[in-house]
């Protein structure tokens, strides 16, 4: 059974996307982060898994489509909490996180399939990872990986190799963390959610003409 799970956070003002503050209010942070899990679930609906689940710290709200299962996260740092999301898999399975709205069932489909290679790993741009799939789901090969480091997709990365897996490559993409991310990826896919909503929050930020 193939699973391709969401690892998120329940988008409250305060709780996400707290480096977008300023120039966004927490308010409009949260809206951010609501626009782009909203458009993360969207791609991962329409991506063919066996089962697609929301590994949640938080409540769902309005913004989950149907057809989700959704499971509580784990205790403990993030390398623990991937891990505890793997551990629930009984078959191959693709995690992502809700930071990178531009993602498509297109980039999603292909990691998928695990007939060449064990793993799948996809880089960010700032050094960590927006997606790990692995055939068979070791919750061993995250535990103890420093995370939301400049090193931390290099580790990771290094965990896969030293345990012999061929892993497949995804390509590099720019997670939401600043508002210059926000703006580059808003850019990438300017018709989701996310890529209006900056648009129309931005525009109220814009100086006049008059200086």
């Amino acid at each position: 059974m193939t699973s391709l799970l969401v690892i998120a956070k329940q988008p409250s003002p305060g709780r996400v996307k707290t480096r977008l503050t300023p120039p966004f209010t927490p308010e409009e942070a949260a809206a951010l982060a609501e626009a782009a899990l909203a458009d993360t679930l969207t791609a991962v609906a329409a991506t063919p898994a066996d089962r697609h689940v929301l590994v949640l710290d938080g409540a769902p709200g309005p913004w989950l489509p149907p057809g989700f299962e959704v499971v509580p996260q784990g205790v403990g740092g993030l390398d623990e909490r991937l891990a505890a999301a793997f551990a629930g898999c009984t078959g191959p399975a693709l995690l992502i996180g809700m930071d990178t709205p531009q993602v498509t069932p297109g980039l999603l489909t292909p990691a998928l399939e695990f007939g060449r290679y064990d793993a799948w790993f996809g880089r960010a741009a700032d050094g960590g990872f927006w997606a790990l799939g692995l055939a068979v789901p070791d919750p061993a090969l995250l535990l103890g990986v420093p995370m939301s480091a400049p090193e931390t997709g290099a580790v990771q990365y290094g965990r896969l190799r030293a345990a012999g897996l061929r892993a497949g490559l995804l390509p590099v993409l720019r997670d939401v963390d600043t508002a210059d991310d926000a703006h580059e990826v808003a850019a990438q896919a300017p018709a989701g959610r996310f890529g209006v909503l900056h648009q129309r929050l931005t525009a109220g930020l814009l100086p006049s003409a008059g200086g």
